[in-house]
């Protein structure tokens, strides 16, 4: 029988964060701070609205776009609390942030094109490009300049094949942001180059001391933003799958048109949940995700101290709820460090090398987990560290 996959699909290697997750999910002992998921489960109000839809008989398909009162709700949320002004009409409705990227990728990239990539950053960017037939094209981002992205570093790697840049901020998975000033340095050689932004804004709630500054915000840029996000990370709604994402025409109708033709909608139930939570949040200021942050900014803060009190260089996240300590030091990379870890002292992170090149001598560990959790499985790191340096 001949070979009937896709070269592209068979080259694409496994994700670096699941080959670890499943490491750690045959052994129940584990303490996991692999996953990027909220410990928090989905306030109550938001699951009391799809119940009720479930009551009301709300199981249909929408329309491809989604619900224009959800839509309508995610426009005045950008606007009034990111100053970004994109329509209801410009925005469309997916199955997660996740199928916002792929089909933005999708409605873009022709074979050869050239997408640039942070690294390190998210594991999805580069295998979405590749199997397009585009080529992702790694710029390195310096953990000692808060793993930001610099015009001269962007400058570097764009030649004539450079379409766009993903821009990938807040950054998971180092908790890196890029504030105004840092995104007006990028405008002269994004203009320069005529090149499209593809922002993942999935973190944007989560920032620490500073509030999020979305490139879409910027007027220059204006037409050349496709905006990602959704509601997983800052809503604690990971299995609900819904996210959205706002564009420029013809852009958006383009990948409208893919939408159309591989998920159709996003699930109706899923999106009255996180109409409501958007409902809920303009009528309290946002309280359950005000509660959810200040509790990830307690062990942000724990976290940190305590990588540092073990000798390691660490950048202390500004955003997300993963910090990325650079374990070089110990004289291991980071698959090395992670792999002992979880043979000798049964803690589960993930090596910083899933996330790029650049990573290889990271550790991302997530703090979305409990400080109960989170104090036992530094006092295992801390003794592993110890041991190394015997």
């Amino acid at each position: 029988m001949r070979d009937f996959l896709s070269k592209r699909a068979k080259n694409i290697p496994p994700s670096g964060i699941r080959k670890f997750f499943d490491l750690a999910s045959k052994n129940k002992n584990v303490i996991s701070l692999g996953v990027g998921e909220p410990d928090f489960i989905t306030p109550w109000e938001i699951r009391a609205s799809s119940i009720n839809a479930i009551k009301k008989g709300y199981t249909q398909y929408t329309s491809n776009k989604g619900l224009s009162e959800l839509r309508e709700q995610i426009s005045l949320y950008l606007k009034n609390r990111f100053s970004v002004d994109f329509s209801a009409d410009l925005t469309v409705i997916t199955v997660g942030a996740s199928e916002a990227i792929d089909i933005t990728l999708r409605a873009i990239v022709n074979e050869g094109d050239e997408i640039v990539v942070p690294d390190p950053s998210y594991v999805s960017y580069k295998p979405c490009v590749e199997l397009l037939g585009g080529t992702a094209v790694s710029v390195p981002c310096d953990g000692a300049n808060g793993f930001k992205l610099t015009p001269e570093n962007l400058e570097s790697v764009i030649t004539e094949k450079t379409k766009a840049i993903i821009f990938p901020y807040p950054n998971n998975p180092t908790g890196g942001i890029m504030e105004r000033e840092d995104i007006q340095k990028l405008v002269p050689v994004i203009l320069k180059h005529d090149l499209l932004v593809i922002s993942d804004e999935i973190y944007a709630e989560l920032t620490y001391g500073v509030t999020h500054c979305s490139i879409a915000s910027i007027p220059e840029l204006k037409d050349r933003v496709v905006l990602i996000s959704g509601f997983s990370k800052a809503f604690a709604m990971t299995g609900w799958r819904v996210g959205y994402v706002c564009a420029p025409e013809p852009i958006l109708s383009t990948l409208l048109k893919i939408h159309q033709y591989t998920a159709i909608c996003a699930p109706i139930l899923s999106q009255y949940a996180a109409l409501e939570g958007l409902l809920h949040g303009a009528q309290d200021n946002m309280h359950s995700v005000s509660v959810m942050k200040e509790e990830y900014d307690k062990r942000r803060k724990f976290m940190h101290g305590a990588f540092l009190d073990m000798g390691l260089t660490c950048y202390e996240p500004k955003g997300c709820f993963y910090i990325f300590p650079c374990v070089k030091n110990t004289g291991l990379t980071g698959e090395q460090f992670a792999t002992q870890l979880l043979n000798s002292k049964g803690v589960a992170v993930v090596p910083g090398n899933a996330f790029g090149e650049f990573g290889k001598d990271y550790i991302r560990v997530s703090y979305a987990y409990s400080m109960q959790n989170l104090i036992k499985a530094m006092e295992k790191i801390k003794e592993f560290v110890e041991e190394l340096k015997k």
